[in-house]
C-alpha cells in the first residue's frame, strides 16, 4: 500500500470532547472505504481546549495507529492550528475537515477525487455553488456566512462561491511551501489569495453544510458579539486585500463625479452673480465681488463641492498607492516562494 498517495487529514478541535470519540470513529469508518485508493495520516490538533479534549485526543491516538494528537498549550486560533498541522503533515494531499462533522466525512472522497482529476493546488467545498446546500444552519451563522462569501466573491476573481469554508483539499507540497501569517479564521481567504498570486489552480465542489447534529444536541455555545465583530472586520479586510481598487479608487471616482456636479453649480452661481452686479461695482471690485456674493447666497454649494473634490483626490491617491503596494507585495511574495522552493529542492537533491 506504500505506493498509494498519502493523505494528511487535518482536524482542528477546540472544546470538542463531547463529540470527539463518536465523530472520530465515524471518520475512521469512512476512511476505511478509501483504503484501496489512499492511505491516511490523521492529525488531530487540540488548540488549547479548556475541557478534556486533550485526554480524549490522546486516547484516540492510542486507539488508532494512523492518528496523531497535536496539542497547543493555549488557544492560538484556527489559523495557527492549521499552520501547525500543515508543517507536520507528510501527505501528497492535505484535507481539512471540521471535527463537528457539519460537513459529512464523504466530502473527503469528493475533494480528493477533484484534486487528483484536475491537478489543482486547492479545492474548496462550497455549499453555495450549484448543487450545494445548507440544512438546519442557525440564522445568524447562515446570514454571516452567506453575505460574507457574497461580499468576498465580488472582490476575488475566478467566480469562487465559498472563500471562508475550512473544508478543503490542498496539494501537499504546495500548502507546506506557502508562507501564511493569519492565526484566525482569516487564514481561509489568505490561502485563496496567495494561491491566486502564485497562479495555482483553484477548483470547487458542491458541498452540504448540515447542522442537524449540532441542533439536535441542544442550543449551541453562545457566540461572543466581539467575535462576530472581529469576523465582519476580518471579512472586510480580506476584501480590501483582494481588490483595494473597489474600496478606494471606485468610491473616489464616484466622489469626483459628485464634486464635479456640485462645482458646476458653483460656477453657475458665480456667473449669475457676475451678470447681476452693477457695472460700477464690477469695475471697482472685479470678479471677486461676484464670487463673494455667490458664496454668501450658496455657502453649502461651495463647501460641499470643495470638500468632495479634496476627498475624491485623496481616495484616488490612496487607491493608487494601495494598488502599487499590492503589486509589489505579490511580486516579492512570488519571488520569495520561488526561492524557497529552489532551496528546498536543492536540499533534497543533496
Amino acid at each position: 500500500m506504500t505506493d498509494l498517495p498519502l493523505v494528511s487529514l487535518v482536524l482542528p478541535a477546540y472544546n470538542e470532547a463531547g463529540v470527539l470519540d463518536d465523530n472520530i470513529a465515524e471518520i475512521m469508518r469512512y476512511l476505511r472505504t478509501l483504503e484501496a485508493r489512499y492511505h491516511f495520516e490523521v492529525l488531530l490538533v487540540n488548540d488549547g481546549s479548556r475541557d478534556n479534549t486533550a485526554e480524549v485526543a490522546d486516547a484516540l491516538a492510542a486507539k488508532y495507529s494512523s492518528l496523531r494528537a497535536i496539542h497547543h498549550p493555549s488557544n492560538f486560533g484556527l489559523g495557527q492550528a492549521f499552520k501547525t498541522a500543515f508543517a507536520q503533515s507528510r501527505g501528497d494531499y492535505v484535507v481539512t475537515l471540521d471535527v463537528d462533522l457539519s460537513y459529512s466525512p464523504d466530502h473527503i472522497g469528493l475533494l480528493l477525487e477533484e484534486i487528483q482529476t484536475t491537478r489543482a493546488k486547492l479545492v474548496l467545498a462550497s455549499p453555495y455553488m450549484k448543487g450545494g446546500r445548507l440544512t438546519n444552519v442557525p440564522w445568524l451563522r447562515r446570514t454571516l456566512s452567506v453575505w460574507g462569501n457574497r461580499f468576498l466573491r465580488r472582490f476575488a476573481r475566478g467566480g469562487i462561491s465559498t472563500i471562508t469554508c475550512m473544508v478543503r483539499a490542498y496539494d501537499g507540497v504546495f500548502i507546506r511551501s506557502l508562507v501564511l501569517r493569519s492565526t484566525g479564521m482569516d487564514i481561509m481567504p489568505e490561502v485563496v489569495y496567495k494561491t491566486m498570486v502564485l497562479h495555482g489552480r483553484i477548483r470547487q465542489v458542491p458541498a452540504h453544510l448540515d447542522w442537524t447534529r449540532q441542533v439536535s444536541a441542544g442550543p449551541p455555545r453562545r457566540s461572543s458579539s466581539m467575535r462576530i465583530v472581529r469576523h465582519i472586520f476580518g471579512t472586510m479586510i480580506s476584501g480590501f486585500i483582494f481588490r483595494p481598487f473597489m474600496f478606494l479608487v471606485a468610491p473616489g471616482l464616484v466622489m469626483l463625479l459628485f464634486s464635479m456636479y456640485v462645482n458646476i453649480w458653483m460656477v453657475i452661481h458665480f456667473f449669475r452673480a457676475l451678470s447681476a452686479l452693477p457695472a460700477e461695482v464690477l469695475a471697482a471690485e472685479g470678479p471677486s465681488a461676484a464670487l463673494a456674493q455667490a458664496y454668501a447666497q450658496y455657502p453649502h454649494t461651495f463647501i460641499i463641492g470643495l470638500l468632495a473634490l479634496m476627498l475624491s483626490l485623496q481616495l484616488i491617491g490612496m487607491g493608487a498607492l494601495a494598488l502599487q503596494s499590492k503589486k509589489y507585495f505579490e511580486e516579492v511574495f512570488y519571488l520569495g516562494i520561488s526561492l524557497n522552493r529552489s532551496a528546498l529542492k536543492g536540499m533534497r537533491d543533496e
